[in-house]
């Protein structure tokens, strides 16, 4: 195995062709580096016999990635996996022959054979595909962030998005996503049900091989607000394992209630729907466990106009001391709740129709 003190390089504040010569010359010395086509590198790191297989693409790894470096890497380093990143020069979809004839040789060479968990992961553009080249190794796992189906429009022309990268080729090899992963062991799809499009995207995974996992209310780049909540790695390691469910991610997603973009996302999402009592509710809860000005003047406001809610009633049922069974329910659980329940469903059921009748 690699010596984590030997793999540690340093791909901070470099420019971009020194990043790329970095990159390359990182994964000679510890594995290989492959141009695939003009637009994309496939760069692999050989250690231990769990490998991840991660899609990223180069102005992301840059400007969000811990450390600058692939998402691969850091696994190397503290758990000993190998890791194939398929980078992507721009911000693209991985739609390159080149690409399509190098899974094609590793397939034929068996590399995947040669280890005991294999996991494809990616988010957003990475997410499909990720999923969509999952195929090339029957058994493996995928972990797939905010991942879209196809950009074909024949298929989702109810997504107006991307409107330059639907003149690519979605049809050919590695295409429909959501049919790829059905020789693959298990496959979590993580998106946010409040995104629309997204949601119905992820409708479209099915099969008795896919759990959906839901995070509401993130931002564009779910990886990111997973990184900055300090859940990312332990997403990935349940992942690789095979033992991520709705239990551990529901516990690694209480990290939101510590992570301020999302809080300020839900504030403004119950002030838009004139929610000022849970508003409310939200900010007395914020400003007392963080002291955010922002929540403390929203919560003196609300107090102003006489919005704020009575305090919980420690006598009420599950807040009396030393009962058995039970405890208080956090304010945060409350405010999900309240914010989620039934409309999930509406959403559900109208991504499950646009998947019915994709056309």
């Amino acid at each position: 195995m690699t010596d984590p003190d030997a793999f540690d390089p340093d791909m901070t504040d470099l420019g971009r062709a020194d990043w790329l010569s970095r990159l390359e010359a990182v994964s000679e010395e510890f594995g290989s580096a492959l141009p695939l086509g003009e637009g994309h590198i496939a760069s692999l790191v050989e250690d231990g016999r769990s490998l991840i297989v991660s899609f990223e693409t180069l102005p992301h790894i840059r400007k969000t990635n811990p450390r600058e470096e692939p998402r691969g890497w850091s696994f190397v380093r503290d758990s000993g996996w190998s890791a194939l990143t398929i980078l992507s020069l721009e911000d693209g979809w991985f739609r390159d022959p080149a690409i399509y004839a190098y899974f094609d040789s590793l397939i034929d060479d068996g590399f995947f054979d040669d280890f005991d968990e294999v996991l494809f992961h990616g988010t957003g553009a990475g997410g499909y595909a990720a999923a969509a080249y999952s195929v090339a190794a029957p058994g493996a796992r995928v972990l797939a962030l905010q991942p879209l189906a196809t950009l074909d429009p024949r298929v989702t022309g109810w997504d107006t998005r991307f409107r330059d990268q639907r003149r690519g080729d979605f049809t050919s090899r590695f295409g429909f996503a959501p049919h790829m992963i059905e020789a693959c062991e298990r496959a979590w799809i993580v998106h946010d049900p409040c995104a629309r499009l997204d949601a119905a995207h992820a409708a479209l995974f099915h099969g008795p091989n896919v759990t959906h996992l839901r995070a509401p209310r993130m931002s564009s780049r779910m990886d990111r607000d997973f990184d900055q909540m300090g859940i990312m790695e332990d997403l990935i390691e349940a992942a690789m394992e095979g033992v991520l469910d709705e239990t551990i991610f529901a516990r690694l997603w209480r990290a939101r209630q510590r992570h301020l973009p999302y809080l300020r996302t839900t504030l403004q999402t119950l002030e838009r729907s004139e929610r000022f009592g849970l508003a409310a509710r939200l900010c007395r809860d914020v400003a007392g466990r963080t002291g955010r000005p922002m929540f403390q003047r929203k919560l003196d406001d609300y107090t102003k106009r006489g919005l704020l809610p009575d305090p919980p009633n420690p006598k009420a049922k599950g807040h009396a001391k030393g009962q058995a069974g039970s405890r208080p329910e956090p304010e945060g659980f409350l405010l999900e709740r309240a914010l989620v329940q039934g409309r999930l469903r509406a959403r559900d059921e109208a991504g499950q129709k646009i998947a019915d009748h994709p056309t």
